[in-house]
């Protein structure tokens, strides 16, 4: 491998004179951040309203849980099996170009959505265009991921992590509702698909009027080793490893999302519009969260933090199962997404500062994999569950297994209790993780 490039974290001029240590508000004053912020809520405005609409009108017009498990199921399978490539090219490419080349096909697939649900055509299709939207998502993921960090600087990473995860929830409160409010309206889902083309072209525009600046990329030629590498990395920074491995697996065995449609029609008996309210209600959880963890002292014991929310997480799990009342249900999903907040910065922040430059889109594209595993993979999971079981017993047992899995991780991987404040997280052995890296 090259040698290391440059540090792109440097602070330039537009930030020497931000103090984030004091200010919450410290990554939203730089301008470039401010801007993919936006792309970021705008994007992902444009996959919430995709994820309301597609839940109701394949469920309205299949009756299957198994068939809402497939929704997931076709983006993920290709955003497993990119992800190598997709991890070498945001390492190696120009990953503005790269981000604007996802958001538009992600443009043309929601037209094409748009155009099936008006002729009805058949929902094979809508699933070949879903494969197309996890194709562009695979490079999406790891070039964002890793672009986002070249416009602040290191010492601002827990701060923009925070507002990073919040872009993605403030998106995820107002997409669900107004899908779940179009549908009501309008009767169909055609016109969520159309709007959802066009917040994503607002996305493409925020995203084009970011300046470039100059970044030296790994040079090393395509190859097994150089794909590898993130893998290796994660693998050989167990702390890594386990907080990433015990979101995977509680998310895929805790999320009831893919599921809301069926609870909100069979066992709340409510509409389109309360659906929208039930998918919107984890993320105003989380947006509470993050605008408070924000505003608060860094966490001094991460790690216990980390681990109890997950158990917290399964907890409001199977409450939520086992609701009927619907707003009872909403302060499940709400709690949900508040406690999914903190073990999300926590896991982030400790990713980024840990990785270095070179690899970023790598490592990105590792995390990515398991963020896609436990959210995809999980709705299918829970919409085979539910073929099978039913979909209170698919809710349940999944917030027991996700209780099952803190203690499994604290077994596995002890050295998470033991991880302190985040800002002091610079292990002594970074530098020599660096080099095994570069050595592959």
């Amino acid at each position: 491998m090259s040698p290391h490039p440059k540090n792109s974290n440097q602070k330039s001029p537009e930030i020497n004179h931000i103090s984030d240590r004091a200010d919450p508000f410290a990554a939203l004053k730089i301008r470039n951040f401010r801007l993919f912020a936006i792309g970021r809520i705008l994007i992902f405005t444009s996959f919430q309203m995709q994820t309301v609409a597609l839940g109701w009108e394949i469920y309205d017009r299949t009756g299957s849980a198994l068939a809402l498990g497939g929704v997931g199921l076709a983006q993920v399978t290709p955003m497993i099996l990119l992800t190598l490539l997709a991890g070498h090219v945001a390492d190696r490419h120009d990953r503005k170009n790269t981000i604007l080349f996802a958001i538009f096909l992600s443009i043309l697939c929601s037209l094409g959505l748009a155009a099936i649900s008006y002729g009805k055509g058949s929902i094979a299709w809508v699933y070949v265009l879903l494969a197309l939207i996890g194709i562009g998502r695979a490079f999406l993921k790891p070039a964002s991921d890793a672009f986002i960090w070249q416009l602040i600087p290191i010492e601002m990473f827990a701060n923009a992590a925070t507002w990073n995860s919040s872009s993605f929830h403030l998106a995820a409160v107002v997409g669900p509702a107004l899908g779940g409010l179009a549908i009501a309206v309008l009767g169909n889902a055609t016109g969520v698909y159309l709007f959802a083309s066009f917040a994503a072209f607002l996305c493409f525009v925020a995203v084009a009027t970011i300046p470039k600046r100059p970044v030296t990329y790994a040079s090393e030629p395509i190859s097994l080793k150089a794909l590898s590498a993130g893998f290796k990395f994660v693998w050989h920074n167990q702390v890594i490893l386990g907080s990433i491995s015990l979101d995977l697996f509680a998310v895929l065995l805790g999320g009831a999302v893919a599921l809301l449609p069926i609870f909100a029609k069979d066992i709340l008996h409510v509409g389109a519009l309360e659906l929208g309210f039930l998918q919107a209600a984890p993320s105003i959880g989380s947006l509470m969260m993050a605008v408070a963890i924000a505003h608060l002292p860094p966490f001094k014991r991460s790690g216990l933090a980390m681990l109890w929310s997950v158990v917290g997480f399964g907890i409001v799990t199977i409450v939520f199962g086992l609701s009927r009342w619907f707003w009872l249900s909403l302060l499940m999903l709400f709690l949900s997404g508040a406690l999914d907040m903190i073990s999300v910065v926590i896991r982030h922040t400790l990713v980024q500062i840990r990785t270095p430059e070179h690899l970023r889109g790598r490592v990105a594209a590792v995390n990515s994999v398991f963020i896609s595993a436990s959210n995809e993979l999980g709705g299918f999971e829970s919409g085979l569950a539910a073929a099978l079981f039913g979909p209170i017993i698919a809710v349940v047992g999944g917030g027991i297994g996700t209780i099952a899995v803190v203690f499994a991780t604290l077994w596995l991987f002890p050295s998470l209790k033991h991880l302190g404040a985040l800002a002091d997280y610079r292990e002594p052995d970074l530098e020599l993780s660096e080099v095994q890296a570069s050595e592959v």
